[in-house]
């Protein structure tokens, strides 16, 4: 069975990028990962697109876009999401549209990169930090024993991981 994962932020320029490219490198073949805002920026941070091809990540197909594009209220074909994970503090206290299937959800937050300022080097060690904890609680995911886990047990681990 193949997962779908939708990661939320508001800009959708940075974390929210960064995990779609990791998950769906860390879970090819068992998960298909999106990303989308809430007040979408319309553009990649320029950053993200750097770090994700200095690891080899495909970025061609890399768009920021709004949440309505998974919302089936206003995307009939939308795909049906198994999991939502909200990336940055905004996001996760905003109203989302209403999930149809009731997806599992959590709250992930990690430090935006996008809003350091300071040398390229320091901005480049910010990026590196919110790739790696995104990273650390991607692969945690990927190797949870889904179907063995009941909805409450596995809402636990995904809560758990957020904390990590």
């Amino acid at each position: 069975m193949t997962h779908t994962v939708l990661f939320l932020c508001t800009g959708n320029s940075a974390r929210s990028i960064l995990a779609e490219s990791i998950l769906n490198r860390l879970g090819a073949g068992r998960f298909v990962a999106y990303s989308a805002g809430s007040m979408p920026t319309g553009t990649v941070n320029p950053h993200a697109i750097r770090l994700l091809e200095r690891f080899n990540y495909p970025t061609a197909d890399l768009r920021s876009k709004s949440w309505e594009a998974f919302d089936r209220a206003h995307n009939p074909d939308a795909p049906d999401l198994n999991f939502v994970f909200t990336v940055c503090d905004n996001a996760a206290g905003e109203v989302c549209p209403f999930w149809p299937g009731q997806p599992m959800t959590a709250h992930w937050g990690v430090p935006d990169p996008a809003a350091v300022e300071g040398t390229d080097a320091e901005i480049a060690l910010a990026f590196a930090d919110t790739y790696g904890r995104l990273h650390n609680r991607l692969e945690i995911f990927v190797n949870l024993p889904m179907a063995s886990l009941d909805r409450l047990t596995l809402q636990a681990r995904l809560d758990s991981i957020g904390k990590a």
